[in-house]
């Protein structure tokens, strides 16, 4: 299963471990459990801290699903899989056993208290599916707090194994978290939204230090945001040789949904993932503190002071924004109640759910199109909603759907209601804007595509804000307030691109250092 090249990464990797690792296996008669003791095997044999024990619980009567538990020196992580761990799934189990011995990249030392602070015990099951592209993300976050938690149970599980008890839980969408039969999250959701889900779930213990405000001093430069426009920006203020930290709930921002990238200039074809791999690297080539898995709660703007959500406080002299923006929302009743039972956001991830069933797809432009038309070769029929009179993507774009045997698109749509059985989406109600008349379309699922959202929501008592919730700037990045700057999606700049937000980046870092400069 594992070419050479693979195995030798994996020796490389595995070379750092100092305590001895056991990888636990279960026995059962299951037709792919010869499938998963090869690749386990091959994993074993790359490390001589790894070994490969069969299950102290007898099972081997049964045909459950292959599975596995890791351990280290016969101890418990309280991380286990049921099913084979291919595709994204495989860097999950690399990097829970690199975890387990406490290598990797690990959260600071505040990230680890507000996780072992979780009111124990927890235990969860993730559903996934090996061709997720936002699995993996909850995967490995869940292990990584199991681990450290030490009262914290994780299972990962190839919803393929397990299609009966997936229908009865009403899962249509991966991840899906449950605690218990209770689904406390599906879809793709970054480390710290997932911590704050679980500290509100769960409750949190009581810890004197918890609830001190740590003050983590003064910058002359504070960057909030680690996509495109953030990471120039703070490269761009460290190389003038200002105090610098950037602040920010994940490096890479929204790259990390985008799949090929063809029009970054000089480079003729890159990956979100990839292109945000290397944003990191090149930031921390610098000499700039990264606050990441943070979110800003609030600043005052009188003193430039930044107030984090976990307790965390500083001070800057310039503050650049460079939040982003999000998936934007229907904001219609049963949408939220139905997220991962029907109601989806990544065609990518959560198309194959739908496979020969009726869904519907929100929205004309680009994005509602495209997914469209990757989701026609697996569903049975599309209707596609479009509010406006006439589909805004691009001309090549709605030729290719319009010649699409199984779609119909309609416009001068409004989406009213998102309707269900109380487990799952079974149609959605809609308006004829020209008639007035209200109709309920029967269907399966629904993937809403509407464009982005502003992460701006902090700032509406700080700063100008636009109708659209766009920071407002000037041609140098200004706000409507002295030492406050902004630049790439959450502004009012006409065009949202990678490139343009990495010139914008840069070009505010530049006009901070200049006004800096001229107040001398």
């Amino acid at each position: 299963m594992l070419d050479n090249e693979i195995r030798e990464q994996l020796k490389g990797v595995f070379a750092q471990l100092e305590q001895e690792i056991q990888i636990v296996y279960r026995q059962s008669k299951h037709p792919d459990q010869a499938q998963m003791m090869e690749l386990l095997t091959q994993v074993q044999s790359t490390s001589s801290r790894i070994t490969l024990h069969p299950s102290r619980v007898n099972v081997a009567d049964d045909d459950e699903a292959p599975g596995f538990t890791l351990e280290i020196n016969h101890r418990s992580v309280g991380v286990s899989f049921k099913g084979i761990p291919n595709g994204q799934e495989f860097t999950s189990f690399i990097l829970a056993i690199l975890n387990a011995d406490g290598k990797g990249k690990m959260p600071d030392e505040v990230i680890i208290k507000r996780i072992k602070n979780i009111k124990g015990p927890v235990d969860l099951k993730t559903y996934i599916a090996l061709d997720c592209e936002n699995c993996a993300e909850a995967v490995q976050a869940l292990n990584l707090m199991a681990i450290l938690h030490g009262n914290f149970k994780h299972q990962i599980i190839d919803g393929n194994y397990v299609q009966a008890e997936v229908q009865s839980l009403g899962l249509q969408g991966v991840p899906s978290v449950m605690n218990g039969k209770t689904l406390i999250h599906s879809g793709r959701i970054q480390f710290i939204d997932l911590l704050s889900t679980l500290e509100s779930t769960f409750g949190v213990e009581q810890d004197s230090s918890t609830n001190q405000s740590s003050n983590l001093g003064s910058f002359d430069v504070a960057v909030i945001g680690g996509g495109p426009a953030g990471v120039a920006a703070a490269i761009y203020s460290v190389r003038k040789g200002l105090k610098t930290v950037i602040i920010a709930e994940k490096i890479g921002g929204q790259l990390q949904e985008t799949k090929g990238i063809e029009n970054l200039i000089s480079v003729v074809y890159t990956e979100g993932p990839m292109l945000a791999a290397n944003l990191r690297k090149h930031l921390e080539s610098y000499p700039v503190q990264v606050l990441e898995n943070r979110r800003v709660k609030s600043i005052e703007k009188s003193v430039n002071k930044i107030s984090l959500e976990g307790g965390e406080c500083l001070d800057a002299r310039s503050i650049i924004i460079a939040t982003g923006a999000r998936w934007r929302e229907l904001g219609i009743p049963g949408e939220k109640e139905y997220i991962g039972r029907g109601v989806a956001f990544c065609p990518h991830c959560d198309g194959p759910y739908f496979k020969g069933k009726k869904i519907a797809v929100i929205g004309g432009g680009n994005s509602g199109v495209e997914a469209a038309i990757d989701l026609a070769g697996m569903v049975k029929e599309i209707v596609l909603l479009e509010f406006l009179d006439q589909l805004k993507a691009d001309k090549v774009l709605v030729d290719k759907l319009l010649a699409l045997p199984n779609v119909k698109a309609y416009t001068s749509m409004k989406t009213e209601k998102v309707v269900g059985d109380g487990q799952k989406v079974v149609g959605i109600e809609v308006q004829d804007r020209k008639t007035q008349e209200i109709k309920k379309i029967d269907l399966d699922g629904i993937f809403v595509q509407i464009g982005l959202l502003p992460n701006s929501q902090f700032l509406m008592e700080t700063i100008e804000l636009n109708k659209f919730g766009e920071i407002v700037v000037d041609a140098k990045g200004r706000t409507s307030v002295a030492g406050i700057y902004a630049a790439g999606d959450v502004t009012n700049s006409p065009f949202k691109q990678i490139i343009i937000s990495m010139g914008e980046g840069a070009k505010v870092a530049l006009a901070a250092f200049e006004d800096r400069m001229y107040a001398k």
